[in-house]
Parts: C-alpha cells; sequence; structure tokens
C-alpha cells in the first residue's frame, strides 16, 4: 500500500501528458536517425530534460540552455561546465543529483528527453525510449550507447568522432541551431586535424582508461569516446581490442596490458585517491610502468564520456604525454587545463 501513491501520480502524470496534447510534440515536425530508426522529434525543442554532464554539455554549446526545463546528474561535472559555459550552469533546474526517475522525469513535462543506455536510460527503472514516448516524450539516445543488438547489453555503432558530430548535428537541429552545430563540429575537426598532424612516436604509448574499481575494473573499449581521444592524443586505448563502449574487465588485463600511463575518470562514489589506493594494493601492480613512473592523469566525467569537451581532453592529454617524453613536442597546445588532482 506504500507504494500506491506514487503509483497514482505516475498515472496522472501520463494521463496529464496525454490530455494537454504533449503526444502531439513526440511525433514532431522533425525526421531524425537515431540509433538506426527513424524518428519524430520537435524542432525547435521548447523543454529539453538532459541528464548527464557530457549530454548537457551538447545543449550549452549549441547555446540552448534556455530550452532546457531541467537536467540530473550535473553536480559532479558543475565546475568543468562552469569552466567552459560560464555561470549559466548554475541556472539550470537540477531536479535529480543522480540519475532521474521516471516520475521526476514526467513531472517536468519535457517535449524532448537527452539521455543513453547507460546515461540515464533503464529499462528495470522502465525509462526507456520507447517508454517515454509512449508518454508523449521524444527521446533521443546518445549514439555512443546505441545497443549493437536490440535488448543486448554491448553497446556502440560507429567510431566515436562520427557518434558526437552525428549528436551535435542532430541535436543542432534539434533545438533549431543547425549553423551553431555546424560551428562545432567544424571546430572539432580543424582540431583533431591539428593533432593528426602532430609528429607521432614509432610506438604508440599504451594508456588505460581506469573508471572505477572493485574485483574488476570499469574501464572503456573500442566504441567508447576513450578511444577516439586516446588515438587522437597519439596513444593507444589498452582495450582496443573490446568491441564495447564502457565496460568491466579483470585486473589480469591491466597487468598484462603493463601500460605506459594510467588514466582516471574522476568519478564518484571512489575518489582518486582511493583509486590509486585499490590499484597499489593489488599484488604486482607496483611494478608496472605506468606505477613506478608515476605516470597518472585524472580528467573529469564530461571529458571522458561522449560529448563536445572530448577534442579538449584529446589535447590535454596529447599535453601530458609530451611532458612524460612519450610523444614527440608538437604546436598543439590545450584551451584548457581540466585535471583533478
Amino acid at each position: 500500500m506504500k507504494h500506491l501513491p506514487r503509483l497514482l501520480v505516475v498515472a496522472a502524470l501520463a494521463a496529464g501528458l496525454a490530455a494537454c496534447g504533449t503526444p502531439e510534440a513526440a511525433t514532431g515536425n522533425l525526421t531524425l536517425t537515431n540509433c538506426g530508426e527513424e524518428l519524430k522529434f520537435p524542432s525547435p525543442a521548447q523543454r529539453i530534460f538532459a541528464n548527464d554532464g557530457n549530454l548537457i554539455s551538447m545543449a550549452l554549446a549549441l547555446g540552448a540552455q534556455d530550452q532546457v526545463a531541467a537536467v540530473s546528474s550535473v553536480k559532479r561535472d558543475a565546475d568543468t561546465l562552469r569552466k567552459h559555459y560560464g555561470d549559466v550552469v548554475d541556472r539550470l533546474n537540477a531536479v535529480a543529483p543522480e540519475y532521474p526517475s521516471r516520475e521526476t522525469v514526467l513531472a517536468q513535462r519535457p517535449d524532448v528527453m537527452l539521455a543513453g543506455w547507460n546515461y540515464g536510460y533503464d529499462a528495470a527503472a522502465n525509462l526507456t525510449p520507447d517508454s517515454l514516448r509512449a508518454d508523449g516524450v521524444a527521446a533521443y539516445t546518445l549514439t555512443e550507447s546505441c545497443r549493437q543488438r536490440e535488448g543486448e547489453r554491448p553497446r556502440g555503432v560507429t567510431d566515436p568522432w562520427t557518434a558526437l558530430t552525428t549528436d551535435l548535428t542532430n541535436l543542432g537541429a534539434i533545438t533549431g541551431r543547425t549553423d551553431r552545430a555546424s560551428e562545432l563540429t567544424a571546430d572539432i575537426d580543424r582540431r583533431l586535424a591539428a593533432l593528426r598532424a602532430a609528429p607521432q612516436p614509432e610506438r604508440r604509448p599504451t594508456v588505460f582508461l581506469f573508471d572505477s574499481a572493485s574485483d574488476t575494473i570499469f574501464s572503456s573499449g573500442k566504441f567508447g569516446a576513450p578511444q577516439a581521444i586516446l588515438e587522437a592524443a597519439g596513444a593507444r586505448n589498452a582495450l582496443d581490442d573490446v568491441a564495447d563502449t564502457w565496460t568491466a574487465v579483470s585486473w589480469e588485463r591491466l597487468a598484462a596490458a603493463d601500460p605506459d600511463a594510467i588514466m582516471f575518470v574522476d568519478y564518484p562514489p571512489q575518489t582518486f585517491q582511493q583509486k590509486l589506493d585499490l590499484l597499489r594494493a593489488k599484488p604486482g601492480m607496483d611494478r608496472l610502468r605506468a606505477v613506478t613512473e608515476g605516470r597518472f592523469l585524472n580528467l573529469p566525467y564530461a571529458m571522458w564520456t561522449s560529448g563536445p569537451l572530448n577534442i579538449d581532453a584529446a589535447e590535454q592529454i596529447r599535453a601530458q604525454l609530451e611532458r612524460w617524453n612519450l610523444v614527440p613536442p608538437s604546436t598543439v597546445r590545450p584551451t584548457s587545463d581540466d585535471a583533478v588532482r
């Protein structure tokens, strides 16, 4: 009986959305291909719900903050977003500290939801693109998170830079900011070309990305944004043979890689120091090249997950690899320093 009022609220919200004509917005006046499906979106969207720092950064980079009705999971990236987009971040309507519930999303009456699989969408919570569309919300899925097969966990259907520019182009159309989207993708292309033209080492240094750990390590494979970031910086992702985006691997996989550097995702609930402690507590890890040389770099979540700050991450990693003498000196200069120490 304790759950009955909550269920009634959800039903009332869904009915309210239907009554005020929002389902029409889910069909929309714009057709886009998203995760292999042709879907309808309103354009320009008026009430966007964006989850996670990387998706929020897309809206901010497009200048669409006034069209964002609510956000969730922004707190952990607030400092990074503020550094790049200013104090507009403090005016966002943050309605959930972490991933939102279905009720929280529907309560904001959005016309578009921006999220992804493992970036807010969750079948167990009945918060999915299909369930939202049934309630009149046009749901956009982060391209990096597109599932390879319907209902299965492995994600990633294209290379990460293509995934990013696809999303910026699509969201530019959804927000009515196509010119700004073109500017953003052109800037990424220009900076990416400069990185690729920089002198390359004879042997690319191997980098292992460390998100968090327990009996396994959460890291990222060849379809994740880190793959693109590391390659652009002149390095090799230690998991470039794993056909997934973000995924768990064994500690033995880290030991076998013996990376030249270990890079970390600044992401709760584990602090950078706690991750280092876990790493150093494992037998044999003190003999890894990255550990003996102290080659660690900790960057925020919004830099590593698919979004417009990926190019900033690549530039900063290139500069760090040069400081470690793992790649030749270049003229590439990062526009900011987002390392978390």
